[in-house]
């Protein structure tokens, strides 16, 4: 169906295509790098026929073993389907396919003087597959939102190989049910997406960035809804916490004040006049507030400078202990004080070293329980910490995933958040889709023993 140079089942291969960002390695029976949608369509019609497992995969990034081959079977990965097809300047879209790094969409649509939001802090490898498969959200999802809320049109292989199409190129359109949104996110549980209509933004004009720096984690986690609630819509919001500050302050040619408690990455965009109207009510909030010291990056070597810190958090943290258990649970903005307070004593209790950061302006904190998996009570007492972070997550009105998804290493904690007759009906309208359970199966719903 594809030729010799489209398939592997090398064991050196194999194992390159077993992980993702888990590191919870299963070997699958061969990997297929598909062209065109024609080449996916016959390879879900040979695996409907004989019943084995299909895992598609982007750029294997992910956070939660979605892109695992769990059971098995064929990973589909789709990195040679990789084309901007088109760039329609006039109706601020474009059309996709789902191997194209998300990195590259934004800078090709900039030279357009379009902007495509939605920027995971692995934007430079990670894809739009990926994305969609996951609605992935970043630093960006406080002012413009997450992946889902540009993505208006797919094309999707079904199961048994059927080829569909979803949405529109048109900004609204509500004939029948809207199907777009049930593949976002699914994490490829319910068809494989081969191509996708995006919708763009014109690029704001004009950006300023600050870093502000608190002595004071209670402070800063509560500026969070502050600055808000003062009319400033900032478009990146973004929160370290003293330990995160520590494994990235060799990225940082002035590192942050001694005392330095937790650190705010705060951006706004938009016309000049309106950044600097927004700036001077920042600027106003935070005077008199001897907590918080607010610093102007001057240039773009500065601003570069800042994110680099920023995105090397998931690395640099291994420098703590040999493992990490990865987790990004979200809450209502208000009540952050709370869940970091608690991960705080969570941390002292069970004697980890647990450290949070990430996207404060829409209440989505990454987590990282920080561990040596060799040691039998420090990978239990990790448990302990995962399922006790989730648990109070959702007592405080929050969510189990704000952008990782749940793949396998979330799912047994699905009945946290959701009652019996809310994952029988997901599981009903999977099997609608897949029933012979061939899709990336074992992905998001709880295991039976659960």
């Amino acid at each position: 169906m594809v030729g010799a140079d489209q398939l592997t089942t090398r064991p050196e291969d194999l194992h390159c295509y077993s992980y993702d960002g888990t590191a919870a390695p299963h070997l699958p029976a061969a990997v297929v790098f598909p062209e065109n949608v024609e080449q996916v369509g016959k390879i879900m019609q040979l695996a409907s026929r004989y019943g084995f497992p299909v895992v598609p995969r982007g750029a294997g990034s992910g956070m939660t073993g979605g892109a695992v081959a769990l059971r098995g079977g064929l990973i589909m990965a789709m990195a040679r389907m990789s084309k901007i097809i088109e760039v329609d300047e006039a109706n601020q879209i474009a059309i996709v396919e789902p191997g194209v790094v998300t990195g590259d969409l934004q800078r090709t649509v900039r030279r357009h003087g379009l902007f495509y939001p939605p920027d995971p802090a692995s934007l430079n490898y990670c894809t739009i597959g990926g994305n969609a498969a996951e609605c992935a959200g970043g630093p960006s999802a406080v002012k413009y939102g997450v992946t889902k809320d540009y993505i208006i049109g797919l094309e999707v292989v079904l199961a048994s190989g059927d080829i569909i199409t979803t949405g529109a190129r048109t900004e609204k359109s509500v004939t029948g049910y809207d199907l777009t949104r049930l593949f976002v996110g699914s994490e490829g549980t319910l068809g494989i997406i081969t191509k996708l209509v995006l919708r763009l933004l014109p690029l704001p004009p004009y950006k300023e960035t600050f870093l502000l720096t608190s002595t004071s984690l209670k402070r800063t986690t509560e500026l969070v809804s502050e600055i808000l609630n003062a009319h400033i819509k900032p478009c990146t919001l973004e929160y370290l916490d003293r330990s995160t500050i520590n494994v990235v302050a060799d990225f940082l040619s002035s590192p942050p004040p001694a005392g330095t408690e937790a650190l705010l990455i705060v951006e706004i965009d938009g016309e000049q006049p309106v950044v600097a109207e927004q700036t001077r009510r920042l600027r106003e909030l935070l005077a008199g507030q001897s907590e918080f010291t607010l610093r102007q990056a001057g240039n773009d070597k500065e601003i570069e400078e800042i994110w680099q810190a920023r995105r090397a958090i998931s690395p640099s943290v291994l420098k703590l202990r040999p493992n990490k258990i990865s987790e990004d649970v979200a809450v209502p903005r208000s009540r952050i004080p709370e869940l970091v307070a608690f991960i705080e004593q969570l941390s002292r209790d069970l004697d980890l070293i647990m450290l949070t950061f990430g996207h404060a302006g829409d209440g989505n904190i990454h987590v990282n329980i920080m561990l040596d998996r060799s040691d039998p009570d420090q990978a239990e007492r990790g448990k302990q910490a995962k399922a006790a972070l989730f648990r109070q997550a959702i007592a405080l009105g929050g969510t189990l995933s704000g952008e990782h998804g749940i793949g396998f290493s979330k799912a047994p904690y699905l009945p946290y958040e959701f009652n019996d007759a809310t994952i029988a009906l997901m599981q009903r309208i999977k099997g609608l889709f897949d029933p012979k359970n061939i899709l990336n199966p074992g992905k998001i719903f709880p295991p039976p023993e659960i």
